[in-house]
């Protein structure tokens, strides 16, 4: 029994309360996890537990000076604060990692019902022109191409089976994913079996707008190119230029200014010497500003990648793709260019 409670799986369950695991379970299923992964969890538990102690018993970490400044009292509340509020602070860290992932994966999934909606909606259409009931022709027109809407749409056929009416069922489908595309064309639907209309001729109205709407958006998108290729331009490769060139100067500049000998009568005096005697003083670190430049670079390359995905597609979430590609870029051609620049300048001085 004590192995058991010490298991990933227990450790996992006992940080997610009971009253909240269906809501956890509900989230995860929208990003395609159909069983929660306590496991993940509690491993997740032990490497929080493993990064305190690297921290604390860090020879470099403060708290090995204190035992001979304070007293012991002092000693035991910052120790006590450590361990709650550093386990604290990476749990927080993890969370918002993990929910970051299964919002993409549930965005990505949400995309891909949108772009396969119209063709099972004309299928559904065909179908019930045949002569077949919505349900029926919803189920029939069901495709393995279809991914994550064929899956949503058996989910929706087995609810209907075990009693549960097909609107209910349709409804709480178009509600999952917070897809306005969605929502609205199964609204569209709904209305349209409560009126009693043509349903067939409905759905091929639901599916051709759609499909307009789409291209609508990619003719918007590829009027904004400029701007894209423009702030493209300008993190990729204007910038780690830039940077390297500053860099490079700044290094030529340490460099010169340790070379000049001024005499002590004009560095005291003030004027010229004293302002020459001032640039040769330490003030600006060559490694500091080598990390200055990674940082802003990486600063750059994030808010640039959410700016072009907002621009073409019209959601933040779609640039996180680019974050990576934008990253290693700029900090690939910062380095190139700072190699080149090196050379290229050490020739001239």
């Amino acid at each position: 029994m004590r192995t058991e409670s010490f298991s990933l799986d227990s450790i996992g369950k006992a940080f997610v309360p009971k009253k909240v695991r269906h809501r956890v379970a509900g989230f995860l299923l929208k990003a395609g996890v159909e069983d929660v992964p306590y496991k993940t969890y509690g491993l997740t538990f032990y490497v929080i537990i493993g990064l305190t102690m690297l921290i604390y018993f860090n020879p470099l970490f403060p708290i090995h000076g204190f035992f001979g400044k304070y007293a012991l009292f002092a000693v035991f509340v910052y120790t006590f604060g450590f361990w709650v509020g550093v386990p604290l602070l990476f749990a927080g860290l993890f969370m918002i990692i993990y929910k970051v992932f299964y919002d993409l994966k549930t965005f990505q999934r949400r995309l891909d019902i949108e772009l396969v909606l119209p063709d099972f909606l004309q299928l559904t259409a065909a179908n019930i022109r045949a002569g077949m009931p919505i349900d029926r022709a919803m189920w029939y027109a069901v495709r393995p191409r279809f991914g994550v809407l064929a899956k949503e749409i058996e989910l929706v056929a087995k609810q209907t089976l075990s009693g549960t009416e097909l609107d209910k069922a349709l409804l709480e489908f178009s509600l999952k994913y917070d897809s306005p595309t969605v929502e609205r064309s199964i609204n569209l639907l709904l209305s349209g079996l409560e009126a009693g209309g043509e349903i067939g001729d409905l759905l091929n109205k639901i599916a051709t707008n759609i499909q307009e709407i789409s291209t609508m958006k990619k003719e918007m998108a590829a009027n904004v190119t400029t701007y894209v290729i423009f702030i493209s331009f300008a993190t990729i490769a204007a910038a780690p230029f830039m940077f390297a060139l500053s860099y490079n100067l700044l290094i030529v500049i340490k460099g010169i200014m340790t070379k000049i000998e001024l005499p002590k009568e004009s560095v005291t005096s003030g004027g010229f010497g004293n302002l020459l005697g001032n640039l040769s003083a330490e003030g600006i670190s060559i490694s500091g500003f080598f990390w200055f430049c990674i940082i802003m670079l990486c600063v750059t390359s994030f808010f640039s990648s959410i700016i072009i995905a907002t621009i073409k597609k019209g959601s933040v979430k779609e640039g996180f793709r680019y974050i990576p590609m934008f990253i290693g870029s700029t900090i690939a051609l910062f380095l190139v260019a700072s190699k080149i620049l090196g050379i290229f300048l050490s020739t001239i001085v």
